[in-house]
Formats: C-alpha cells, sequence, structure tokens
C-alpha cells in the first residue's frame, strides 16, 4: 500500500494560491533529492554506475540541476533536450542521446557536444556517417522481440518501432568496428511504468547474454549496459513501488554470474529512468469550476488535458485529493473533469471522492512526470506554471504560465490587411 499524503496542507495550498493562480504544477524538492540518493545508493556496487534522467519526463533545467548535483546525467531524445542539457553547462558523457527517426541536425548536435550516441537502427550507421561522421563511442538499442513482455504504454517489443533485432546487434557491432569505432555500449527499454522489480532483472538477463555473444565473436569490449528506464511508480493507493534492493541484488547477482563470470568485467551500468525519478514528487493544483448533475455528476475543473494528458491518453489512474477534506468520507461519484471540447477530457471517471462545492482546491497525484510536458494548446488553451517547494518550504517559481502572446506568436495577424481572399 502507499499513503497518498500531500507535502502541504490546505492552508499552505491557499498561501500558494494567493500567489499564484491555479492551475499550476508544484514539485517536491526533499521527495526527489531522497529518490536520487535512493537509487544510488542501491547500485553503488557498481564501479562507475550512472542514471541519466529521462529528461523527457519533466524538461525542466531547474528539476534537472537537482539531480545534476546528485550526479546524474542527462538522457535526451531530441534537439531542444539537448539544448537543455547544453545550458546545464552538461557536455561529453553526461549526456546520452537516445532518439529514433532522428533528422541529420540531431545528430550534429549531439556531436557537437561530444554525447553518447545511441542508435535505434541499423542503418543509421551509414547515415550518421554521411552526415557528421562517426563517434569513437557507439551505442545501440536492442529490441529483444518475443523474448521480453512489454505492456500498454510502450508495447509489445515485436511490434514497437524502437531497436534492433539480435542479428542485426552483432551486425552492427560489427559494421561500426571495421569503419573504425573504438568504444561500444549498450542499451534497450522495453517496458514503461513497471512495478516488477524482478523485471528488470530478467532484462539484465538478457542484455547481459547478448553482450557475451558480441563481445565473443567480434571480439570487442562492451563498456557499459544502459538498462533502460520504465521504473514504475505506485499511482494508485494500493500498489507498491518497486524494491530497488530486490532490483538491485538480482542484476547483481545476473552480473557477477554472466559479466565477471566470463571475463567480460569492468561493464558499467547506467539506468534512463525518469517517472520514478520525478513522477511522485509532482502535483497538479487546480480548484473546483463547476458542478453537474444530469446523468451522472461532474465536477468541472480550471485545468484540463492541456496539463495533463495521462488519463485521456492511457485510461491512467492519478490519485485526487480535495484540500481539506481528506478525512471526509467518499460518498459521491464524479466524473472530474476538463474544459476541452473532447468528451475524454477527464481526469477520473466515476470516481469516489468526498461531496464537492465550487471553489474546493483539487489535488492530483503523481504528476512529475510526463505531467506538464505532454500538454499542447488545443481549444487555445494554455499550459500552466511550474513551481518548486524547495526544502526549507519556500515555493519559487520554475516556469511561468503561458499568456496569449505566447500562443499567437507565431501568428502574423499584421499580415491579415494584405491577404485577399
Amino acid at each position: 500500500m502507499t499513503d497518498k499524503k500531500l507535502p502541504f496542507g490546505k492552508e499552505k495550498l491557499k498561501e500558494i494560491i494567493s500567489l499564484y493562480p491555479t492551475p499550476f504544477h508544484i514539485y517536491e524538492e526533499k521527495g526527489i533529492k531522497d529518490y536520487a540518493r535512493k537509487f544510488n545508493k542501491a547500485f553503488e556496487w557498481n564501479e562507475g554506475y550512472r542514471e541519466y534522467y529521462a529528461i523527457k519526463a519533466a524538461p525542466n533545467p531547474y528539476l534537472m540541476k537537482i539531480m545534476q548535483q546528485e550526479g546524474f546525467g542527462i538522457d535526451c531524445s531530441s534537439l531542444a533536450e539537448l539544448e537543455i542539457a547544453e545550458r546545464l553547462g552538461m557536455k561529453g558523457e553526461d549526456i546520452m542521446f537516445t532518439s529514433n527517426d532522428t533528422p541529420d541536425y540531431e545528430y550534429k548536435k549531439a556531436m557537437d557536444l561530444g554525447a553518447i550516441i545511441n542508435l535505434d537502427d541499423i542503418s543509421h550507421i551509414e547515415y550518421l556517417e554521411k552526415s557528421v561522421g562517426l563517434p569513437e563511442l557507439l551505442c545501440f538499442r536492442y529490441n529483444p522481440g518475443n523474448l521480453k513482455a512489454g505492456n500498454l504504454i510502450i508495447g509489445h517489443p515485436e511490434e514497437a518501432k524502437y531497436g534492433l533485432t539480435r542479428s542485426q546487434m552483432v551486425e552492427a557491432y560489427r559494421i561500426a568496428r571495421d569503419k573504425g569505432v573504438k568504444r561500444f555500449g549498450i542499451h534497450t527499454m522495453v517496458a514503461s511504468n513497471e512495478l516488477d522489480p524482478n523485471y528488470f532483472v530478467e532484462t539484465a538477463e538478457i542484455l547481459f547474454d547478448l553482450i557475451a555473444v558480441v563481445s565473443r565473436s567480434l571480439n570487442i569490449h562492451i563498456e557499459f549496459a544502459n538498462l533502460g528506464g520504465g521504473i514504475g511508480i505506485p499511482y494508485r493507493p494500493d500498489q507498491k513501488e518497486v524494491d530497488l534492493q530486490v532490483m538491485s541484488e538480482g542484476i547483481r547477482r545476473k552480473y557477477e554470474e554472466m559479466i565477471v563470470g566470463n571475463g567480460l568485467a569492468p561493464l558499467r551500468i547506467y539506468f534512463e529512468a525518469g517517472r520514478a525519478m520525478t513522477g511522485p514528487y509532482g502535483f497538479l493544483v487546480t480548484k473546483v469550476l463547476h458542478l453537474k448533475d444530469t446523468y451522472k455528476k461532474f465536477a468541472g475543473l480550471d485545468a484540463c488535458m492541456t496539463n495533463l494528458m495521462r488519463p485521456a491518453l492511457y485510461g491512467a489512474y492519478h490519485h485526487i485529493t480535495v484540500a481539506g477534506k481528506e478525512d471526509v468520507a467518499d460518498t459521491r461519484l464524479y466524473d472530474v473533469t476538463g474544459s476541452l471540447c473532447e468528451n475524454n477530457d477527464k481526469f477520473a471517471i466515476d470516481r469516489e471522492l468526498p461531496e464537492m462545492e465550487s471553489g474546493d482546491i483539487v489535488v492530483i497525484h503523481d504528476t512529475g512526470a510526463h505531467g506538464h510536458a505532454m500538454g499542447f494548446n488545443y481549444n487555445g488553451k494554455l499550459k500552466s506554471a511550474e513551481l518548486l517547494l524547495r526544502e526549507d518550504g519556500e515555493v519559487v517559481m520554475i516556469r511561468r504560465a503561458e499568456t496569449l502572446e505566447d500562443y499567437f506568436a507565431t501568428l502574423d495577424f499584421g499580415g491579415l490587411k494584405d491577404f485577399k481572399v
């Protein structure tokens, strides 16, 4: 069971709202730091271990700076994410560039920064070479196909657009070696929001087995194994977070058996977790605007899919707390909705909650990953501010809310006067 408590009470929320209007996302610095240290501790047995925060989960440089101080690198998948890394002063092997269907200018930026480039397809070797040249260090993403089950979010590996097959992996390393690449890494990621620690042990076993095959057949040394991300969080109160000790000890046993035992050490273990690092420590704070009673009861908020898309996109559960009513019985059944002209703009369907009234402060939990990041501007809705609750209780704005001026900035209204129809 997971206790869905908030790091602030109703009075603190009212104080914050007096300065920053709802809706907004707020992140808890202490929670992020504590989990980062717990994760690092679990894998300290592996010399060279590193976590590369998947910046796609929450692309805010203030959050990344917190994790950078904990020793994390950054996992990027686009030009904008590489730009965040550069502006934070990150370069070289601080950056893992894992992309797919990648244009040449993104590879160029990654090369300019000295990032570790992780190729998603065997054909990208030639593409990269012709576009910007081959780096000294190259990594390939493995898709194990039916050796590994996927899940709803990322799909089944055989149907996923990511990665190389087993035979393609061996051939890719051969081609890269023959073209002069000197250093090698390996990567896989086949699940998202997975809560079973043994899943990641099995993933390591599959990757370690392939490392042995590649190393022996091609006489090359694989320096690191990036086991990807996908570490889940307990969105529901009846779920438990991933037991990092079980996960770590299982991977360590496989490492000793398959890597050390086969003379393949040293091998650095990398991860690119995003959701687990910030997800539970972010909250969407919103207010009840309207209550509607027709065939169902609806609680309409001042937030919408612009602020949190996961429930509409995946049918994902996010816990909801009505501030100040934590101890009030859940006696009403609500659909909790936003205001977009889409019927799936709902944060919860048939959710038992305390009786609500207009003006109630509603907090949606676990929005610290793939929350603000996935927002969009349909219906001209504007993305909200992002705030940070510091360890000393201070609240600072780390991203301002969008304005109408931002929304219309790419349009030339002045040109309308000369536009003939």
